[in-house]
């Protein structure tokens, strides 16, 4: 009787088969690769990435620069952050609600980390002047200058509309030939992975 009504059940209740989107596939498989990265690869690539960025005319007239503080899993950019601190005004993103908003950054000292994990400047001043460049992280871009991040749409709602120059920095492996692009997915002017720039 038992087994008759587990039957009657499974058949009522059919459980559905959810398929796994085409991006949470990418994101997987990015993570993935990110995940056997050793400190000396990731401080390799950002050398060679810092470099590129370094020399592009863009990065060399900006007078401001947003930036992002890299997470365990990210190129990292503290030490570029810390060397250009003293020349260029840089700025942080800090996550407001559904919102971003945007503070300059003085030292490691005045950064807190958020409930994301994601350290932000302590300051309560938001940085409201003209933002003449920024560095958007992403987990992969393409070569039509799309850009994946991680789905909550900070990044897109920002800087949708704006006069900013966007450049996505990230590993060779998150450069993919194309992504899946949304209505509201903000397009980059330029990629740049150690072996890459795409303008």
């Amino acid at each position: 009787m038992a087994g008759l009504f587990e039957i009657l059940k499974k058949k009522l209740s059919p459980k559905k088969k959810v398929q796994e989107s085409e991006k949470s596939i990418i994101r997987r498989r990015i993570r993935n690769k990110k995940n056997i990265l050793s400190d000396m690869d990731k401080n390799s690539g950002a050398s060679a990435v810092f470099e590129k960025l370094e020399n592009l005319p863009e990065f060399i007239e900006a007078k401001s620069v947003l930036f992002y503080w890299s997470l365990s899993d990210e190129m990292p950019t503290h030490y570029f952050i810390e060397k250009w601190s003293g020349k260029k005004q840089i700025l942080l993103p800090m996550v407001k609600g559904d919102d971003m908003l945007i503070k300059p950054y003085t030292t490691t000292d005045e950064l807190r980390k958020s409930d994301m994990g994601i350290w932000e400047p302590e300051t309560q001043r938001e940085y409201l002047k003209t933002i003449d460049l920024a560095i958007v992280p992403g987990i992969a871009f393409d070569k039509k200058k799309n850009r994946m991040g991680r789905g909550k749409g900070y990044y897109d709602r920002y800087l949708q509309n704006k006069n900013i120059v966007k450049i996505g920095i990230g590993f060779d492996f998150q450069l993919l030939e194309n992504l899946p692009v949304d209505a509201h997915d903000v397009a980059l002017d330029i990629i740049i992975t150690p072996n890459y720039l795409i303008r």
